[in-house]
């Protein structure tokens, strides 16, 4: 499910998208983000206050399976 974050004055995507998403799925983040939210890339590099940021669900990263060398 999709959250709803307002945006503070001067604030930017991509630290929005650091604050909400683990470092796994910072790659994807910004893109999906964007789409979600068409025409926000209009507003500019900085965002006013009180914008709406929809934040969609993103996949959960696969874990990588433990490899002990001395085992």
């Amino acid at each position: 499910m999709a959250e709803i974050y307002i945006a503070k004055d001067g604030e930017m995507l991509d630290y929005i998208c650091w604050k909400y998403y683990t470092a796994a799925q910072l790659p994807l983040a910004v893109e999906r983000v964007l789409a979600a939210n068409r025409g926000i890339a209009a507003t500019g590099l900085r965002l006013k206050a009180g914008v709406r940021v929809i934040l969609p669900e993103l996949p959960k990263p696969e874990a990588l399976p433990v490899i002990r060398i001395w085992d």
